[in-house]
């Protein structure tokens, strides 16, 4: 999520080349630290990341988490993770899938004919909100308006308003489809996962939240992952600061926000290293079994802010020059993140930042990326590919993390 929902990927400034039968390089904790401090020192607040490589890890952090008493970030820090959210929800469901009481491609008007009655609830199937090819419209736009006219008002206002999960499925069902139903390419939306949530209260009678507390979260081992019950982050964390590329002047902290806008799409907290342990787990078969992890690692192309990604169920791919990651990556007001793992859990990075949507919008409506963006992408193709994968592309094609599931800002 990030305004809707920041599916941020790792973009090729130019064209990638297709990934190379390449095996990570070792870790460079010299060179992590130095990638980290660049992306501070361009620019941004704070950023913390962990990158494993089996039994190796490395935790940094750079920067501050509150501006004005210079409180330092640390790589422990408790973090809002936005869209990674959908993982731990895809994950139940699979569950369920596992056991017999979800079918994928049943229509979702079986389980929810209230939600989503008539020809569009037959349509739909299961597997069509796990991979964003129902074409359900997001309702982040309809939830925050004031966005789409220039101003920021709406986030304020919204601060402590507790949305219901059914009011912001009604949003993004009364909003135009963005096509038909199964048809490739899909369209990132949020809804898809809050009406995952509540097909997972129907089938399992229990709050969706607390199923995947019990049987994701504590089934992964995580210690400090959590869908916090108040609008404050539980444990050490930092601020979030929002820039709304420009909106908002100075930055504004939204780390005190009611997150029943994001639920089953993206409410989740957790440390860098929880969310490793949680992919690598996933990954591993520890969560759902070989062929639920087979069907979540099928793909699609789902255009997310316009740009095409290969989304699976609640997990996507990402080719890099030293082989194939599969991740996730998230953003809510003033903070962003990006998990990504090599297929066998072995190789992983995530890492978190404190500020968001600090870029400009040119007079076309497009996203102006700058030196925080090229810096942050330097450090995730070191973290995942090592040092000389990192700086012979770097030479030859920088990268840039480009958000790409932005909500159209009026400017």
């Amino acid at each position: 999520m990030a305004v809707a929902t920041a599916t941020s990927a790792l973009l090729a400034a130019g064209t990638l080349a297709a990934p190379a039968a390449a095996t990570p390089e070792g870790l460079d904790r010299r060179a992590l630290q130095q990638s980290l401090d660049a992306v501070h020192e361009a620019g941004m607040y704070g950023m913390y990341s962990h990158v494993r490589d089996g039994s190796r890890t490395w935790r940094g952090a750079s920067g501050v988490a509150d501006v004005d008493t210079r409180r330092p970030v640390r790589p422990d820090m408790v973090h809002r993770v936005g869209s990674i959210t959908k993982t731990f929800t895809a994950v139940a469901i699979l569950q369920q899938v596992e056991r017999g009481a979800v079918e994928l491609d049943a229509p979702v008007g079986r389980y929810l004919p209230d939600l989503v009655p008539g020809e569009r609830g037959q349509k739909i199937t299961v597997r069509m909100l796990l991979n964003h090819t129902s074409h359900i419209a997001d309702y982040i736009g309809p939830a925050f308006p004031s966005l789409l006219e220039g101003s920021p008002k709406s986030l304020d206002d919204n601060r402590f308003r507790t949305f219901a999960p059914e009011e912001l499925v009604k949003l993004g069902l009364d909003g135009t489809p963005t096509g038909e139903p199964g048809v490739a390419p899909g369209s990132y939306s949020n809804t898809n996962y809050i009406l995952a949530g509540l097909l997972l209260e129907k089938v399992t009678g229990t709050d969706a939240e607390d199923y995947i507390t019990r049987n994701v979260i504590r089934k992964a081992g995580l210690r400090h992952t959590s869908f916090p019950r108040t609008p404050r982050i539980p444990g050490p964390h930092s601020k979030a600061y929002e820039s709304m590329f420009g909106l908002i002047d100075p930055p504004r902290d939204y780390s005190v926000y009611d997150m029943s806008w994001g639920g089953a799409a993206g409410a989740v907290t957790a440390t860098m290293d929880d969310l490793n342990r949680f992919y690598r787990a996933l990954l591993r078969g520890e969560l759902v079994g070989a062929a639920q992890l087979a069907e979540m690692q099928k793909t699609v192309t789902v255009l997310a802010g316009g740009a095409p990604i290969d989304y699976g169920l609640g997990i996507y791919a990402m080719d890099l020059p030293c082989g194939r990651f599969w991740g996730h990556s998230g953003g809510v007001w003033g903070m962003e993140t990006q998990s990504m793992s090599s297929p066998d859990g072995v190789r992983q990075m995530s890492f978190g930042v404190n500020r968001t949507k600090h870029q400009t919008i040119d007079e076309n409506g497009a996203i102006v990326f700058g030196p925080i963006d090229h810096a942050m992408g330097a450090h995730f193709l070191l973290a995942l590919c090592g040092p000389d994968t990192a700086t012979a592309k770097a030479a030859a094609t920088p990268f840039v993390p480009v958000p790409v599931d932005r909500l159209s800002v009026k400017r």
